[in-house]
């Protein structure tokens, strides 16, 4: 499979550097087997049925972007994925000549360079940790905004609010999962009035989403490892929403992994708490959604690839030239789409209580 198959031009004006406000005046492209629908997000109420069950991810994101020096040098370092034994796998510019062993120093703290590998990046184990750790953070990090989010001053007051979702309640994620960023409590009550289910897992992002898939192969590229968490109880529920009838409502590319991630082949979601490297492209066999919400993204980026995989790669393209024609605004502060699964994900054995549900049109 060709990267190139997974390409398109955008023109610059329509990559968004702020969001819509409020965040639900943001426009919704519906994405079904016939036909694109122009909406807004606060007409999601109205697309989704009772007993559905929408599925957003709750991780915070950290100020991940630290300036550090070797000596003399300066050296960014970008926060990445905290490790099971306390430490942070992080990204490095300028440091090439960094090695295990050296000794970086911060605003407030230093750390040590256990390793390093072969994608220019470390791990580090910091001279401060727990809520030490956060107040170092807080003081010396700033937010990892996307590059594509002009900011030449740096993240502004604005970002530090725009850039965190409604649902976010446990720290750790380098980048947001923008398709949260839409919801608003006023969107949330309409949900909840129209008998819509809401829980939330943890998919902490990393900075290896900001990294461009330089393979001409799809099939050459690897994704960096994300920790991902799912309750009991929340799978529990999720998977006796499902039994009744409801379709599974993935709010973000995010989401749709670690539910992937945790399903087994009949589609049951179990308990994870791991970390995921789970590369989604086409071919790929959905157990779990039957319904994808999420922004329009970077052309040959493996997010634009799970979408495909979900949807059809034909029916993205012509949904994204549609958005293209119509004036969407891209990527994380821009609009989004929600998509129906090309097939419908295998449905869990009924309870007492239902019949299986009908296939996911809007």
């Amino acid at each position: 499979m060709d990267a190139a198959e997974f390409d398109f031009t955008l023109p610059p004006d329509l990559i968004a550097q702020m969001p819509a406000r409020p965040r639900d005046a943001a426009r919704l492209l519906a994405v079904e087997a016939d036909r694109n629908t122009d909406r807004h997000i606060a007409d999601l109420p109205s697309l989704l049925r009772p007993g559905d069950v929408l599925v957003a991810n709750d991780t915070r994101v950290i100020p991940a972007q630290l300036a550090a020096r070797r000596g003399e040098a300066r050296i960014g370092v970008t926060l990445d994925q905290p490790q099971a034994d306390g430490s942070w796998h992080a990204l490095l510019r300028n440091g090439r000549r960094v090695r295990a062993g050296d000794e970086l120093r911060f605003d407030g703290a230093s750390a040590t360079v256990l390793s390093r590998d072969d994608e220019g990046g470390a791990r580090l184990r910091f001279s401060v940790e727990g809520a030490d750790f956060e107040h170092f953070l807080r003081d010396a990090g700033r937010l990892a905004l996307p590059p594509y989010i002009a900011r030449p001053a740096g993240p502004t007051e604005d970002d530090a609010a725009d850039y965190q979702t409604i649902f976010g309640r446990h720290d750790g994620a380098v980048a947001a999962p923008t398709a949260g960023l839409h919801f608003t409590p006023a969107l949330l009550d309409a949900l909840a009035a129209r008998g819509v289910q809401r829980e939330t897992v943890t998919l902490h992002v990393g900075a290896g989403t900001f990294l461009p898939m330089r393979a001409d192969t799809v099939a050459a590229h690897t994704l960096h490892p994300e920790r991902g968490i799912i309750t009991a109880a929340a799978a529990d529920r999720i998977n006796a929403a499902r039994a009744r009838g409801g379709r599974i409502v993935a709010v973000g590319t995010t989401s749709l992994r670690l539910l992937e991630s945790a399903a087994d082949e009949t589609g049951r979601i179990a308990p994870f708490d791991a970390q995921t490297r789970l590369f989604i492209k086409p071919g790929h066999r959905f157990r779990t959604a039957s319904l994808l919400l999420t922004n329009f993204h970077l052309p040959r980026s493996t997010l634009f690839m799970l979408t495909c995989a979900f949807a059809g790669t034909a029916r993205m393209q012509a949904a994204y030239a549609h958005a293209i024609a119509a004036g969407y605004r891209f990527y994380s502060y821009g609009d989004a789409c929600l998509l129906a699964a090309q097939a419908r994900p295998e449905a869990l054995p009924l309870d007492s209580a239902g019949a299986s549900g009908p296939r996911p049109q809007f």
